[in-house]
């Protein structure tokens, strides 16, 4: 049985992907909510929680605690901080770059070895403003350009991995709500992927045949 540890599994597309690999994987599910860890932990067949906050100097450590082999490493932790330039402030890009690139690089190096040993797989999760950035989503948008780069990097340096970078358009999670309202629009629900589509997506790539390597996935809402 393959292990893959998921970070943002508390909520969200990393909840509905440890749901989709529940079934083949023993998992280890990381995020910052242990409550909302452990009941997603209490639907999966063999899943192990750890408490950690990837952005800290012993998070990524923590996470990587007791691992000697992984056949896969699911980034889907990331936050959405909006606003113009104008009135961005050097916090906002900080904490964008942190948690979106930073905590991402991190724990993929210090689980590199581990990866090496199972000729594993990386994916992380993007957005469809790793390709295109729009007025208000500056900060957001430039650290997905940046993992993005991250990913292609690895792709090259490490050609014993497989490297997906996972790119959905807007996604039905509490984090798109809170940009809605934001926005200050009605929240429809239709109007957005599903969790559970993208961690189909996933679930797709990591299990991949050995002659395929998916580097890159996009999906986009259909329009009702």
């Amino acid at each position: 049985m393959s292990t893959v540890v998921i970070t943002g599994a508390s909520r969200g597309i990393g909840a509905a992907t440890a749901r989709a690999l529940s079934a083949d994987h023993d998992l280890v599910l990381v995020g910052r909510d242990a409550d909302a860890l452990r009941a997603v932990a209490g639907d999966c067949r063999s899943a192990r929680v750890v408490t950690a906050d990837l952005t800290t100097a012993d998070g990524p450590a923590l996470a990587a605690a007791g691992i000697a082999s992984l056949d896969g490493l699911v980034h889907c932790a990331g936050i959405a901080e909006l606003g113009r330039i104008a009135d961005s402030s050097a916090d906002q890009w900080r904490r964008s770059y942190e948690v979106n690139v930073v905590a991402v690089v991190e724990l993929t190096r210090v689980l590199l070895p581990a990866l090496r040993a199972a000729g594993g797989h990386v994916v992380v999760v993007n957005s469809g403003a790793g390709h295109t950035a729009k007025a208000g989503w500056a900060a957001y948008a430039a650290s997905k350009f940046a993992v993005r780069a991250v990913t292609d990097a690895l792709r090259e340096e490490e050609p014993t991995l497989r490297v997906t970078s996972v790119h959905p358009g807007r996604v039905d999670t509490g984090m798109q709500r809170a940009i809605v309202a934001g926005e200050g629009r009605d929240y429809d629900p239709r109007a957005f992927l599903r969790p559970e589509s993208v961690a189909t997506a996933i679930r797709q790539a990591l299990e991949a045949t050995d002659d395929v390597h998916p580097t890159e996935v996009i999906l986009r809402p259909r329009p009702h």
